[in-house]
């Protein structure tokens, strides 16, 4: 599953986007840390490495509601052909 973790401070929230068991706690030890958000910056921080949310998708990982909501809206940038 790809999902949130949640870290930082007391009402100060920063997340990372991990690869994790379904079943394991929320902040227990990820397979892998994809990307990081930060909602509490203006405007919010998320910085994904989608190649790596791809791969993992193909073999058979699920995105949480919030992930996909945040892969939709933060698309990965197109590579322009070099001229």
């Amino acid at each position: 599953m790809i999902r949130l973790a949640r870290f930082g401070a007391k009402k100060k929230p920063t997340y990372r986007v991990v690869v994790i068991e379904k079943d394991r706690a929320r902040d227990s030890k990820a397979i892998e840390v994809l990307g990081h958000y930060n909602p509490v910056a203006d405007p919010a921080v998320v910085q994904l490495d989608h190649a790596r949310i791809e791969h993992w998708t193909k073999s058979g990982a699920q995105l949480s509601d919030t992930v996909a909501r945040l892969v939709k809206a933060n698309p990965a940038p197109v590579e322009q052909p070099a001229a």
